[in-house]
């Protein structure tokens, strides 16, 4: 493939410029498709919501309330006629045409007025748009409204989840600040690897991979809905696979050209050395990408529309990153390879520090996979505290009157749940019956029925928990409101509580199978390509507790608030958004499985020498040699990684913070303790059981014999 590519270097220039240049101009117009929405057809808290929208003008749903407080001064009641009054007049004055809203004064609730008769609040709906910031047309003029309303002398706050989580502006802005973030630190790092020319080869691989992968992601928009998160995805996670990928080639091609008698100037040497290159570290890229975009097939099968579309752009990603590493790359250094190499100096392909590392493993194997198992195991146990849902509203308050306001309504008593309350669709007739069933429920802290609150012969009844539904116990309450309307003919629960529970059940209803059907296709991939059943297997173990390790800083940093104040100013979250451990679960296998690809493949190709030579013992030496050779390469790649998903957690959007870390952490970690350390020691251990293929296994997977052989004679020069 290589040969013929370097024969049409034209057209393939040409093929890939074109993709280029109007993947960059439509890029704008591609970032402005993308949607904020995040639905969850046929579940029933989705039909809800969306009778919701019909009926109600937008209104309520998914989307959470506004919430108006008043504490009125000592002396004075909420409860007087006058105050009753002013509240009456202002919330009807804040809500907008088209929206609804609640308050004391106009319904009468005692869920809405404190028991001490001082602070009461209002729930108000605005009507909604589409996007991540629901209220942003009417929230500045509710806001200027609130600001200047005084009830009984005292001041009026606006808060609620809206105000709180900083989605109220309706910016979405462009992954581009971050990208050359993450490019410039990429550029430090591979100036560092190569000491030449170079650097910028990997750098301009990304500057094609980035705008081609744009462009098909706005054919997708053609046929589907596709997340606003993609465009961040595509731009730094592209950013690190497509450099880390071209980076293994220009590594291995440098070294074949530096070689003795491989160095020459003539069009012969350079066209073999591209192609050396290609054939070795190429097979190791695609076997990465693959292994990458089959991780990501875990999203395409969900039944969850926001998930999917981040499937399609991750699988996008890797496939289109290899195949510019594996035609244009090719191109680049055969016809400029040897100019940019400048200044030339000697180069050694063994890295001296992790040869010395790979020396004390396997000198010591047992005791190292020991000690780094325990460290993983350590950093993976607070996975087992992981909580699922929205980030509980208190914790969305940094600071403030909105912050102020709503820990004043939590301490007078209206429960944290006001901020998030499921909204039940019943037939006018039976709202008051309901309202009183409802409200009645352990754990519940109020629940009110507006009379105005009914269209079409349909009425809400808004239902609210003491604990913040995310919480253990806010969930149950909120699955026994959902089961005790549920025996309500006709009946419909929506809100966002109903909702996290839908989006639960889809995500997770069906993990083991896809965990499954992801690992089962690894381990084939793997297979087939390392002809060996045992180290597919150790691959797929280390990737699982690899990831639960990063699930476990997840957990401890956000979850728990063990350094989200110090690293970006957030303090504990709570519960961790629901599609996240998904995600990352989904990127992070994939991702995790290129550096175990190149170390297995460079241990196995040295392994195959040595045999074909006679050596007996081949583990360590291959182990040593294999590290040696594969350690700067991974701590350079993992590295840029790292700085890649440190730009994304840049992005001012919580989740994707939440996201980023969860990456970042898993790639070190991976890089670090499971590649650098438990890897090498645990090939040793294992010895030459390391290449046990069965031939059953191998016409199974339609690898003959020979091939499935542990040192086939042409085996070596086929690797090189």
């Amino acid at each position: 493939m290589t040969r013929w590519v370097l024969a049409h270097r034209l057209p393939v220039v040409l093929v890939w410029a074109v993709f280029t240049l109007v993947g960059g101009a439509l890029s704008s117009s591609t970032i402005k498709e993308l949607s904020s929405e995040s639905r969850l057809p046929d579940k029933p808290a989705q039909v809800a919501n969306d009778t919701l929208a019909q009926r109600f003008s937008q209104t309520g749903g998914k989307n959470a309330p506004l919430l108006l407080v008043v504490t009125v001064p000592d002396g004075a009641s909420a409860d007087s006629e006058e105050v009753r009054r002013a509240w009456g007049e202002l919330v009807a004055e804040v809500t907008p045409e088209g929206g609804r809203s609640v308050s004391y004064a106009n319904s009468g609730a005692d869920s809405l007025i404190s028991a001490d008769r001082r602070t009461t609040v209002a729930l108000v709906y605005p009507p909604a748009n589409r996007t991540n910031a629901p209220y942003a047309q009417s929230l500045p003029g509710i806001r200027q409204t609130v600001e200047k309303a005084r009830i009984a002398g005292a001041p009026v706050e606006l808060t609620g989840q809206p105000v709180l989580s900083g989605r109220d502006s309706g910016a979405q802005g462009s992954p581009v600040h971050e990208t050359l973030i993450g490019a410039l630190g990429a550029l430090v790092v591979l100036g560092l690897v190569f000491t030449s020319g170079l650097a910028v080869v990997p750098l301009l691989m990304a500057a094609v991979a980035i705008p081609t992968t744009f462009l098909l992601v706005r054919g997708i928009t053609a046929v589907t809905d596709v997340s606003f998160i993609v465009q961040y995805l595509v731009a730094l996670i592209g950013l690190g696979i497509a450099i880390d990928y071209a980076l293994l080639v220009v590594t291995r091609w440098r070294e074949e050209r530096h070689k003795p008698g491989a160095d020459g100037p003539g069009p012969d040497d350079r066209r073999e050395a591209v192609v050396r290159s290609v054939a070795s570290a190429g097979r190791a890229v695609a076997l990465s990408g693959a292994a990458v975009a089959i991780s990501l097939a875990a999203l395409v099968v969900l039944p969850v529309p926001f998930l999917r579309s981040v499937g399609y752009a991750g699988l996008l990603i890797p496939l289109v990153s290899v195949a510019v590493a594996l035609t244009l790359l090719p191109v680049l250094l055969y016809s400029w390879g040897d100019r940019l190499d400048r200044p030339r100096r000697a180069h050694s392909p063994d890295s001296t520090m992790w040869g010395r590392i790979a020396g004390v493993t396997t000198r010591r194997p047992a005791l190292t996979a020991v000690i780094s198992g325990a460290l993983l195991l350590a950093l993976a146990a607070p996975v087992l505290a992981l909580r699922l849902g929205q980030p509980a509203t208190v914790t969305l308050a940094q600071g403030g009157r909105p912050a102020a306001a709503f820990q004043r309504i939590v301490d007078a008593g209206f429960g944290e749940g006001i901020a998030r309350p499921l909204e039940v669709v019943v037939e006018a007739g039976a709202g008051d019956a309901a309202q009183g069933r409802l409200g009645a429920l352990d754990g519940v802290a109020g629940s009110v029925a507006p009379a105005d609150w009914e269209r079409g012969g349909q009425r809400i009844v808004e239902v609210w928990t003491e604990a913040d539904p995310s919480s253990g116990a806010g969930r149950d309450t909120v699955t026994a409101a959902v089961d005790a309307a549920g025996e309500r003919p006709g009946a419909l629960v929506g809100g966002g509580p109903a909702q996290d529970v839908d989006f639960i059940d889809a995500v997770y209803g069906s993990f083991g199978l896809i965990l499954a059907f992801v690992a089962l296709l690894t381990f084939v991939v793997l297979a087939r390509t390392l002809r060996s059943v045992v180290l597919p297997l150790k691959a797929l173990i280390l990737n699982a507790l690899s990831t639960c390790a990063a699930y476990g800083v997840v957990v401890l940093v956000w979850q728990e608030g063990h350094g989200s104040e110090a690293l970006f100013g957030t303090p504990a979250i709570g519960a961790v958004t629901i599609w996240i451990p998904m995600a990352v679960f989904a990127f992070l296998f994939g991702l995790s499985m290129d550096y175990e690809v190149f170390i297995l493949h460079r241990i196995r190709e040295t392994h195959l020498e040595l045999t074909a030579r006679g050596v007996r013992e081949t583990v360590v030496p291959s182990v040593v040699t294999g590290i040696s050779r594969t350690g700067r390469l991974v701590t350079s790649a993992a590295l840029i990684l790292f700085l890649a998903f440190t730009a994304l957690a840049s992005v001012p959007v919580t989740d994707v913070k939440v996201f980023a870390t969860a990456l970042a952490a898993g790639i070190i970690i991976d890089a670090t303790v499971v590649r650098g350390l438990l890897t090498p020691a645990l090939v040793t251990l294992l010895g030459r059981s390391n290449w046990w293929f069965p031939n059953a296994l191998g016409r199974l997977l339609a690898i003959s014999p020979g091939r499935a052989a542990a040192a086939p004679r042409r085996e070596p020069s086929a690797a090189r």
